[in-house]
């Protein structure tokens, strides 16, 4: 997180042991220890409550993806169903309209 060598903290804690003095630091010192871990682990909740929210906002762009693919899978099932039903009601009326024709040429062919 921060590039602080060896050098630098011996220089701060030369620097804490004459401002603050020696029956001072350890708790200061503490003190300081516990708010550093305080601080990471509010970090790392933050960091964890991102990747949740970019996780979640990937599962609902992926689910609306499905939706309409499958809307759009919908779509072309019906709309070939509507054309294979328009298909099969022009044989079956075209198949009508030759039937009576043939009948009467079996009947011009008997009398």
């Amino acid at each position: 997180m921060f590039d602080i060598g060896f050098s630098e903290l011996l220089v701060i804690g030369v620097v804490a042991l004459i401002v603050i003095g020696p029956e001072k630091l350890p708790r200061v010192a503490r003190t300081i220890g516990h708010l550093a871990g305080r601080l990471q682990r509010y970090v790392a909740d933050v960091k964890a409550d991102i990747n949740r929210e970019i996780e979640l906002d990937e599962l609902r762009k992926m689910r609306d993806s499905m939706q309409q693919a499958a809307a759009d899978m919908e779509t072309s099932v019906h709309s070939e169903l509507s054309r294979t039903a328009d298909d099969l009601n022009e044989s079956l009326q075209a198949g009508e309209a030759k039937a009576p024709a043939q009948e009467t040429k079996d009947e011009q062919k008997a009398g």
